[in-house]
């Protein structure tokens, strides 16, 4: 397995749910670790939980839709971290509610975020990874990128689209010794879904947990070097 020890991650919504989970799993291994959000306070508290478990921990506070925020962002990390290795487009945004009935201001938002989002971090940090000639991202898509359903209509667009951005950067990058994996979990009981509604924080049994998540990209992180993960779907055994 590859040694992950001294490595250094961006993780983008890194201050709580999925995010942070990685990003506790991430220190665990030793990697360094920069997380990035739009709430300080939360990033300073989670910061600290990192730095506690013995790893150099920075962030950047800053909306990911907006690219002049993400430009000033990556560079204060990288100010701090000086390379990088691995990547993690964890942050988004979910709204349900009919084609007819959502607001035409909230689809956009949900395109912008979650799609241009991503687009726009990955503009940033993949030239550093580029010239050390190896690196990591993942992108986090979801159930909803491959199957829409009612309701849906603006988040699984977004997700369907990380999907293809996904697998057109992987196929472009894998020269450069660099693996892109598309992460497409069902339910987590992550905050997001609690506050949608989706899931519990009482479903620890039947639900997947930030945990699972975290634990899935550091086994995809410890493959050998030859060995790229295009795409994973994390499933509950519970149905």
């Amino acid at each position: 397995m590859e040694n992950l020890k001294g490595k250094k991650a961006i993780i983008t919504g890194g201050s709580r749910g999925l995010g942070k989970a990685t990003a506790i799993a991430f220190a665990n291994q030793g990697i360094d670790v920069a997380i990035t959000g739009r709430n300080e306070a939360n990033l300073k508290e989670t910061v600290a939980e990192l730095k506690a478990l013995g790893v150099n921990a920075t962030y950047a506070a800053f909306d990911i839709g907006n690219y002049d925020e993400v430009k000033k962002g990556i560079q204060e990390i990288m100010n701090t971290f000086n390379t990088v290795d691995i990547l993690v487009n964890n942050a988004g945004i979910a709204a349900f509610g009919s084609f007819l009935e959502m607001d035409v201001n909230q689809w956009q938002s949900i395109i912008q975020t979650n799609v241009m989002g991503i687009y726009y971090v990955t503009k940033e940090v993949l030239p550093y990874l580029i010239a050390n000639n190896q690196g990591d991202i993942f992108n986090v898509s979801s159930t909803a990128g491959l199957t829409g359903n009612p309701n849906t209509s603006a988040y699984s667009a977004s997700k369907f689209a990380v999907i293809g951005m996904s697998e057109s950067l992987m196929k472009e990058v894998r020269k450069n010794n660099i693996r892109v994996c598309t992460l497409t979990p069902s339910t987590i009981a992550s905050d997001m879904s609690i506050q949608l509604g989706i899931a519990s924080k009482d479903t620890t049994e039947t639900v997947l947990q930030p945990e699972d998540f975290a634990e899935l990209i550091v086994s995809a992180l410890q493959l050998p070097r030859r060995a790229l993960l295009k795409n994973a779907s994390l499933w509950s055994t519970n149905p």
